[in-house]
């Protein structure tokens, strides 16, 4: 099979020489509790879709997708493939992107995102398919930190990665209209690796295929380690994001990750985002996030997940309050904490003991002035990226000439 609009020709890969791995036991998409076998496309490797890209190996899975390493034959370049599962319409996540890429304004935050190329439809055995065509972009912030000793960074390292995220929160909000409510180290991707590295990878593939599970109807294949990329960490994974311009009071944001607003099912802005900031920059520089928000159960609980709140931040303003009928399950008209859910004996001092470095009060203030109950409250992207403690490092760069976000 061959073209004649492909610049490059299709990699054949060997029929043997990989791992055969047990056809009953359960590995990759098949571990997910949700798991459902026909709502996944069973891609091949080598296979080439929408006659222009060819799978070249297995990146990663997830509940509503798996994503692939693969080139593109017509421009002879490397890209990632994400290949939905049935049913997942991704309309609000194409359209999100038309938006950014029709944003016509100069901002260096829009450099930052990542870049979708294209995008069609595959027609699967069960159904069909949307994929999304990204450039290649490294592993995740989160798998970065899983190979640093202590699964953490200092303090200076964090602040130029947050420095970045807020200037693309800038642009999100001030000039594309567009809050992203999903902000966490896993869609904070490291840039493109090198090509010689990408190359290298390829080879390697051809070399030694992945380790496979055989079945009658598909293939599952064990995802391959990408090389890491070097640089800050891009924004990606638009899939939960909305237009600023309307009303939202839906669920959004990871469990541990919500806002107050959110808990209560109050309105919410981009304020939401601003909230995920601080839990992001708590991230990179502990090993374990700043709200744990599970019951005894091991079950994430609304009423645990407040009394932590309350517990480092606080008891909520009355104007908080009123803005959600909720809040009387909570809290009494004075404000009193009900008790549905002990408040720890925790401070934000205490969760932060294993962040050993002089700079530390400078970071704290950072966060509570991130972490406030009234959105209104909280800062804007461009306003905290001017924070005095948080471009104190930009300023000893530049006399040391050295340039950074």
């Amino acid at each position: 099979m061959y073209s004649s609009q492909w610049a490059s020709v299709p990699r054949k890969f060997p029929s043997s020489g990989f791992k055969l791995l047990d056809s009953s036991s359960c590995i990759e998409e098949e571990t997910l509790p949700t798991y459902q076998a026909q709502k996944y496309y069973p891609t091949q490797q080598g296979e080439v879709l929408n006659n222009r890209y060819q799978i070249l190996a297995k990146l990663g899975y997830g509940v509503t997708s798996t994503v692939w390493f693969g080139r593109d034959l017509v421009n002879a370049s490397y890209v990632a493939l994400k290949i939905y599962v049935t049913g997942e319409k991704r309309e609000d996540e194409l359209n999100i992107y038309h938006h950014l890429n029709s944003v016509e304004f100069k901002h260096p935050g829009k450099r930052f995102i990542r870049k979708l190329f294209d995008h069609f439809v595959i027609t699967g055995p069960h159904g069909h398919h949307i994929c999304l065509v990204h450039e290649p972009l490294g592993i995740s912030a989160g798998e970065l930190l899983e190979w640093i000793p202590g699964k953490a960074v200092t303090l200076e390292d964090m602040k130029v990665c947050v420095r970045q995220l807020l200037v693309v929160l800038d642009f999100l909000h001030s000039v594309a209209g567009v809050i992203h409510t999903d902000l966490q180290l896993k869609n904070l991707l490291l840039p493109t690796p090198k090509p010689e590295a990408l190359t290298d990878f390829e080879e390697e593939e051809l070399r030694m295929p992945s380790a496979r599970k055989v079945l009658q109807d598909r293939t599952i294949y064990v995802s391959s380690r990408f090389p890491p990329g070097d640089g800050l960490p891009l924004l990606s994974d638009f899939g939960e994001a909305r237009l600023s311009s309307e009303r939202h009071n839906e669920d959004i944001m990871p469990n541990p990750y919500r806002a107050p607003e959110v808990i209560l099912r109050a309105n919410w802005d981009a304020k939401v985002d601003i909230w995920s900031v601080a839990m992001v920059a708590w991230d990179i520089v502990s090993s374990s996030t700043l709200i744990k928000g599970r019951n005894s159960d091991g079950i994430f609980d609304d009423r645990v997940h407040l009394a932590e709140l309350v517990a480092v931040l606080g008891s909520p303003p009355p104007d908080f309050r009123e803005r959600s009928h909720l809040s009387s399950v909570f809290w009494d008209d004075s404000g009193t904490w009900k008790g549905l859910a002990p408040i720890p004996d925790i401070t934000l001092e205490s969760l932060a003991a294993n962040v050993k470095e002089e700079d530390k009060d400078g970071f704290l203030r950072l966060i509570r002035r991130a972490l406030q109950w009234n959105p209104s409250d909280r800062p804007t992207a461009l306003e905290l990226l001017y924070d005095e403690w948080l471009m104190k490092g930009l300023e000893q760069g530049k006399r040391e000439g050295v340039t950074k976000p």
